[in-house]
């Protein structure tokens, strides 16, 4: 049986991003996005309505604040009580899991895209992605890059402007460009 494209992209395997179903799906989730992005002043339980409408999952009394920005929506999973800070970004390609009550700052982005190292491959214009796991009651400061296939424990804090290359076990802090684990250091 041949795979479409979208199922490709979706198991994290090697895809066009140019099939018109991708492209498609791409455009909604832009139509989705100027509708939450557009009213700053959106009474809360219609805003929270709307990230249910789009994301595989909404915990009771999350918030998202806009500007925010993703490529599908449908990939995102927030647990209770999460909350993510204006200009907020996700590439959301493959699965994007935070857990309940993680706070994430202004201007955070969060990247499950990724391309092939091979300089061929890549430029036959072939992408993929690897998913993000973001355990309960992290703190994110402002400006953190998360890079794709990166895991990030429990009770986790990630310094502002840090660049997360490599997995945080949970309790740990990590700060840095790229983010190391700050010794002696646990929450």
């Amino acid at each position: 049986m041949v795979r479409t494209e979208k199922e490709k992209m979706l198991a994290g395997e090697l895809y066009t991003a140019s099939s018109p179903e991708i492209q498609a799906d791409q455009a909604e989730a832009r139509a989705w996005l100027q509708r939450f992005n557009a009213n700053i002043d959106m009474p809360l339980a219609e805003r929270y309505q709307l990230l249910k409408d789009r994301f595989a999952n909404v915990g009771v009394d999350s918030m998202v604040r806009p500007p925010f920005f993703c490529d599908y929506g449908y990939n995102i999973t927030l647990g209770a009580g999460v909350f993510l800070n204006y200009g907020c970004t996700i590439l959301d390609v493959v699965t994007v899991e935070i857990g309940d009550m993680t706070q994430i700052a202004t201007g955070v982005q969060i990247l499950t895209a990724d391309h092939p190292r091979d300089p061929a491959v890549r430029a036959s214009g072939l992408e993929f992605g690897r998913p993000i796991r973001i355990g309960r009651n992290v703190w994110i400061g402002a400006g953190a890059i998360i890079l794709p296939g990166i895991t990030i424990g429990d009770n986790a804090l990630i310094g502002a402007g840090s660049i997360v290359t490599r997995d945080v076990p949970a309790g740990t802090t990590a700060v840095g460009n790229p983010a190391r684990i700050r010794m002696g250091e646990t929450r």
